[in-house]
């Protein structure tokens, strides 16, 4: 895992077909993702009432896939990991599937119960990645309150609109975050279309990025549009650690090949005697 840490979102993009789900996990392994992350609900968690119910439990992952994916993923040298929507899919995500990292989803960010449950595995859950779309910094606070015995808490901006449109990316408050919370890593949850965004907030100082993926935007459903293609997979791993290089330390002070030329430099032009 390099300088920028590389989340390919799955979710639901594998509208329920587990061959397509099995392709997407070696496609993004295989070009640069370090997680391959999953959504972990239960259909019958959900209200009938849902207008989207019937999708949910179409798209919902059974129990026994998550220890299938985990081995592949594993195999293909990346981390499985997944977002619990309820406690008790946090308690299985923590002491069944045995999960090192987990995704808090912006959705469920102040359900404090299911934090708390992934707080008492911190024996074993060493990182928590929590989304924060619709959220104030008030809220990631209390968020972050029921998350203090986790070892790492990497704070993700986020905006929960599919897509983003550029005038909502509002990229600098990963600025205004790493403020607020100096002693949290800062990432960026992205749903705008293409890669441009992640960029930009890794030229702000994002170490985390996590993105929808996808074989095709033109596929229904929200997340395929805003979703990375594989070849923009591997297209964001190069320029997101080529950037981070870029970032440097951020001291205003020569360079040591600087100071090698620097007197020849300044003194080269002169006025004719």
């Amino acid at each position: 895992m390099g300088d920028i840490t590389i989340i390919a979102e799955i979710g639901e993009n594998h509208h329920g077909d587990w061959d397509i789900a099995a392709a997407m996990v070696e496609a993004a392994a295989n070009n640069g993702a370090d997680i391959v992350k999953f959504q972990s609900y239960l259909p019958e968690e959900l209200s009938p009432d849902d207008p989207e119910y019937d999708w949910f439990k179409q798209v919902s992952f059974p129990e026994k896939l998550h220890f299938v994916f985990k081995e592949q993923v594993e195999k293909l040298g990346a981390e499985f990991m997944s977002s619990p929507f309820t406690p008790s899919r946090a308690a299985f995500l923590c002491e069944e599937v045995g999960c090192e990292s987990i995704k808090v989803a912006s959705p469920v960010m102040m359900n404090f119960e299911m934090l708390d449950v992934i707080n008492s595995h911190a024996d074993t859950v060493k990182r928590v990645y929590l989304s924060t779309g619709m959220a104030t910094i008030d809220e990631i606070e209390m968020a972050l309150a029921h998350l203090d015995d986790i070892e790492e808490v990497t704070i993700l901006h986020c905006v929960t609109q599919y897509p983003t449109p550029p005038h909502l990316a509002n990229l600098r408050a990963i600025t205004t975050l790493s403020e607020a919370f100096p002693e949290n890593p800062i990432g960026y949850s992205d749903h705008t279309v293409g890669i441009l965004a992640c960029l930009g907030a890794v030229a702000l100082g994002a170490t985390v990025l996590e993105k929808h993926f996808t074989f095709s935007k033109l596929l229904p459903g929200t997340d395929h549009l805003p979703g990375m293609l594989p070849e923009e997979l591997a297209q964001l791993r190069e320029q997101a650690d080529e950037l981070a290089q870029m970032r440097g330390d951020g001291v205003k002070a020569p360079a040591p090949e600087e100071t090698e030329i620097r007197e020849f430099v300044r003194s080269r032009f002169h006025e004719p005697a």
